[in-house]
């Protein structure tokens, strides 16, 4: 038996001594010991940790591996249809995997059988399923390049139609930007996250203008998502969600950009409506 004894130094300059169970003292000197209900969260959470990198994760690399073939193989000869279910199933499985509930409102707002292009907050590497998972529109990804070299998945995402950009290159992303334009037909839309890349504080970054480039010359509307929770369910650099997690994804009503004076005022009221709904979600 390990006997713990513990001294404490009070604020007026006492000595406090405390033999066998180790016990707390606050500044004003009273003594408190964890309750029963903290040391359940404790454990919960512990649990739920062992879960994610035991169970949960590896389920998730099983069943990306299995969508990614079976999209490499079944995507050419069914016209996307078949592939792009297995795909929204996928997605919602990972969230589900994980034990993240999410709440998604304004799909009323959307035709699923008009051509779109959807700007998103992006705040974590989980906000992609959400997406994928729940928009109810056939759309292709616009993705940077580096997801290309991904095993399996790189190749299915190409095979599927999703549009690669290279970030470093503005040639090269002008080009993106034409191929998104050619793709954009018979209801199919685009998904953009218009900050470039995650954030990695939770606020929101400033959007550029490539996806109202594409609306624009287009003339499609512009529909914002705003997706809450997912920065403070798996930030940049996590490695796990962190457990009682919730998120939410609001679809926005469609905006038409010519009412508008320029680009940069698109910008501003889109980016409005993307916070706004964070608000209201």
């Amino acid at each position: 038996m390990v006997k713990i004894e513990a001294i404490a130094v009070d604020v007026d300059g006492t000595i406090t001594e405390s033999k066998g169970d180790l016990t707390f003292k606050s500044l004003k000197g009273t003594t408190t010991k964890p309750t029963t209900t903290q040391n359940n969260l404790s454990k919960n959470r512990l649990l739920y940790i062992v879960y994610q990198f035991l169970i949960a994760w590896p389920l998730v690399i099983v069943a990306t591996l299995f969508t990614a073939i079976f999209t490499i193989i079944c995507f050419p000869w069914k016209n996307g249809v078949a592939p792009h279910t297995i795909q929204v199933m996928w997605s919602r499985s990972i969230l589900w995997l994980l034990l993240v509930p999410i709440k998604v409102t304004g799909t009323e707002n959307i035709n699923p059988k008009q051509s779109y292009v959807f700007v998103a907050n992006h705040q974590s590497f989980l906000d992609v399923f959400a997406v994928y998972g729940w928009l109810p529109n056939y759309f292709k990804w616009l993705m940077k390049k580096e997801l290309r070299k991904v095993p399996f998945v790189g190749t299915a995402c190409k095979v599927a139609g999703h549009i690669f950009v290279d970030r470093s290159n503005p040639r090269a992303a002008l080009q993106s930007v034409e191929l998104v334009k050619k793709e954009l037909v018979d209801g199919i839309s685009t998904v953009i996250y218009p900050e470039g890349t995650r954030t990695k504080t939770g606020e929101m970054g400033r959007f550029k203008q490539g996806a109202f480039k594409i609306a624009m010359d287009l003339n499609l509307p512009v529909v914002p998502l705003s997706l809450g929770g997912f920065f403070e369910a798996m930030p940049s650099g996590r490695a796990y969600v962190n457990p009682g997690s919730r998120v939410t994804l609001h679809i926005g009503k469609p905006i038409d950009l010519s009412q508008f004076s320029d680009i940069n005022e698109a910008m501003v009221a889109v980016r409005d409506k993307v916070q706004e709904g964070l608000v209201n979600s």
